[in-house]
């Protein structure tokens, strides 16, 4: 009996690493990423940004369509540069400033009196049709050019993003083959008591690029008027995109000729 002890720790040792190899086998599996997935442990092979190609990333640039800050061009006046920039958020005016504005002297106080008043009305009218305000007629030419401006790159933007052209007081049709196609239209001739005035547009892409006056009144002091009055009906007749202007002081027959005769070119144009 003393002599089958040697074998009979043989057979034990035997069995105890047997059952031991059989107990990692049990447990390796485990690590397995099979094992893992089916646990409900997410895999970590698939790259940032691919697991969820719609409903993830292209979602947010949708919401980020038409939101954001905006920065119109500058417009040069006769007393300064003026610039705009709007706050848009889901496609809508929500803030607008002039970060550029006449400064020295007397358009200091011009341009604290029209600034607050044309930023509150950029953001009710949702478009640069914007009425001028009284005294500080070349400020307000000047900032409805630049918020035009920055609405055209809002309105760039959005189409570029969400294929959607939105409307930001464009009066035209907004598409593709209106903004390829310019042309020039000649208003009826008004007749006035100091001669004949008479408007000549371009129009391209809905909007007024160009006005002048093919005809004003000649002769004396009527020279002097013109050359004073025309160059800032023609600037106020693009910045504003419409028959809606100011009549240029001390040239009140002229003004209103001016406007009869753009009137006219603009329904030719078709508003």
């Amino acid at each position: 009996m003393r002599k089958s002890h040697p074998i009979r720790r043989v057979v034990l040792a035997t069995a105890a690493t047997v059952s031991g190899v059989v107990l990692l086998l049990s447990l390796k599996p485990a690590s397995d990423p099979a094992a893992a997935s089916a646990a409900g442990t997410a895999p970590q092979q698939t790259a940032p940004g691919q697991q969820t190609p719609q409903g993830g990333q292209q979602g947010g640039a949708r919401a980020a369509a038409g939101s954001g800050t905006v920065t119109g061009d500058a417009a040069q006046t006769q007393y300064g540069t003026v610039q705009v920039r709007l706050t848009v958020a889901g496609g809508k005016i929500t803030k607008a400033e002039a970060v550029q504005a006449p400064k020295g002297g007397l358009s200091d106080q011009k341009t604290q009196l029209a600034v607050p008043k044309l930023n509150q009305e950029a953001v009710a009218a949702q478009s640069a049709r914007i009425d001028a305000v009284s005294g500080a007629t070349y400020t307000s030419a000047g900032y409805k050019k630049s918020l035009q401006s920055a609405l055209d790159k809002v309105k760039a933007s959005s189409a570029g993003t969400s294929g959607s052209s939105g409307t930001y007081g464009s009066t035209g049709s907004g598409g593709p083959s209106g903004a390829a196609q310019a042309r020039t239209v000649t208003g009826k001739v008004s007749q006035t008591q100091y001669g004949p005035v008479q408007v000549r547009i371009t129009v391209s892409g809905g909007k007024i690029t160009k006005a002048e006056a093919m005809q004003a009144p000649k002769g004396g002091l009527s020279d002097q008027k013109t050359q004073l009055a025309v160059p800032k009906l023609n600037q106020e007749a693009v910045a504003a995109g419409n028959a809606g202007i100011d009549a240029v002081s001390g040239a009140t027959y002229t003004s209103t000729g001016y406007k009869q005769s753009l009137q006219s070119a603009l329904d030719q144009a078709g508003g």
